[in-house]
């Protein structure tokens, strides 16, 4: 009876899903709002490679990655013994937030190579820790990693043509 109790959805745990849907978005808005200046100077003077998607694709593409990140870590949150695969996530969102932080505020893209290649070695240490929780968890987080595979390689470029 406790299982099935948690893995139903009801009213009450509408607050908590707000609160980490909107831990995650913020993990993408506050960098984006403190490099904003950088990406709309310097990034644009940067030689791109043919497959750079048109700026107007990140935003919708952010947005909704961070609300599927958000749904993942509520359904892992609510589930006892998670203290680690919270941890993990907890990496994976600060270096998540730290990229924007270097490529664009820094105006590095070496560091940010750096820096999103931890990204996707915690990215798949958050999805195997939740895998073990919770595994539409780990699902919600595919689109994510496979963007920032694409992220990763857009980055490259943007490092060897500059």
């Amino acid at each position: 009876m406790e299982i099935a109790q948690r893995s139903s959805f009801s009213l009450r745990d509408v607050p908590a899903l707000l609160v980490c849907i909107v831990v995650c978005e913020l993990a993408g808005i506050i960098p984006s709002f403190l490099t904003a200046n950088d990406v709309a100077t310097w990034y644009t003077t940067l030689q791109k490679p043919a497959f750079t998607p048109p700026s107007w694709v990140f935003g919708p593409v952010w947005t909704t990655l961070y609300l599927l990140m958000g749904v993942a870590l509520y359904l892992v949150w609510r589930r006892g013994d998670n203290r680690f695969a919270l941890a993990v996530f907890a990496v994976q969102l600060v270096l998540n937030a730290g990229w924007t932080l270097v490529f664009f505020g820094m105006r590095w893209p070496a560091g940010g190579l750096a820096v999103i290649l931890a990204l996707l070695a915690a990215i798949v240490a958050t999805m195997v820790a939740f895998a073990k929780i919770d595994r539409r968890a780990t699902l919600l987080l595919v689109p994510y990693l496979c963007w920032v595979g694409f992220a990763t390689l857009l980055n490259y470029e943007l490092w060897r043509l500059n």
